[in-house]
């Protein structure tokens, strides 16, 4: 069996600190608020997409993108976000702008890498 074509996804995101979390996703990411329990926050990520914050004891950082978000303009929406504090990666080697927007071979994607406060890497991608 698979899964039924209308099966919608849900995203979870891991924090040590639900209140330390909880308004970097609502208030500087800008996510809507959709309900909280006792053991997730969940947010809207667009699309009727949810996303559950969910609370852990012990959280490592992967090193991997973790979420990202298809942007329209990926220069806007760095500098909205460096604006309200958001610090984006710089990786040796990887030949970044000054706003550490990275541009794929042969220009089909633009890309920009940051952390939420648990250091899940997140990213913002625009096509094209």
């Amino acid at each position: 069996m698979s899964l039924p074509a209308s099966s919608a996804p849900l995203c979870f995101i891991a924090t040590t600190d639900r209140a330390r979390a909880k308004p970097f996703y609502a208030d500087v990411l800008g996510l809507k608020l959709l309900g909280e329990d006792e053991h997730a926050v969940t947010f809207d990520l667009g699309n009727r997409t949810p996303m559950r914050l969910t609370t852990v004891e012990h959280h490592s950082a992967t090193g991997y993108t973790v979420l990202g978000w298809h942007v329209s303009d990926i220069k806007t929406t760095v500098r909205a976000l460096t604006a309200k504090g958001v610090a984006f990666k710089v990786y040796d080697g990887y030949g970044q702008d000054a706003d550490g927007v990275w541009s794929s071979p042969g220009g089909g994607a633009s890309v920009a890498w940051f952390t939420d406060p648990d250091g899940n890497l997140l990213s913002l991608t625009q096509f094209g």
